[in-house]
């Protein structure tokens, strides 16, 4: 591949029933790139805790995927409240969840540590009041 690829999704953050529809059409891109599955999945992963972080926290947001040649770069985008503390949030089982998130099966506290554990690189810019990007790659080489 010697072009790069982009995939754009909106996230909607009123919709728990279409949190993780982007990283399903990232799954089916990639595939059809012929993507290797062990890469296919650690994208997929740690972008649909993404997707479900700015459902859950942020009201919606972006998420951007480059299909580059060595590499797959997502990058997550919302305009939510930000994260007052990122060294407290990237400590597994820690959660801003709300009881009413938590009896839907979310918040759990994994979305940013498993964001982390799936990706090879991964930075969080957040504002409090602002918004939160976060920029994950995964190496395909």
């Amino acid at each position: 591949m010697s072009e790069e690829l982009i995939f754009h999704f909106d996230v909607d953050g009123e919709d728990f029933t279409s949190a993780g529809q982007a990283s399903v059409q990232v799954k089916k891109n990639l595939r059809r790139l012929g993507i290797s599955p062990e890469i296919i999945r650690r994208v997929s992963i740690a972008m649909y805790e993404g997707e479900i972080n700015m459902v859950i926290h942020a009201g919606g947001g972006v998420a951007d995927v480059k299909v580059l040649e060595d590499r797959i770069e997502i990058v997550l985008t919302d305009h939510g409240p930000g994260i007052k503390d990122i060294d407290m949030a990237m400590q597994e089982g820690y959660s801003t969840a709300t009881d009413n998130i938590r009896t839907l099966g979310f918040g759990a506290g994994m979305g940013l540590p498993n964001m982390k554990r799936y990706s090879d690189t991964m930075k969080i810019d957040s504002t409090l009041g602002v918004g939160t990007t976060i920029v994950m790659t995964v190496n395909i080489q």
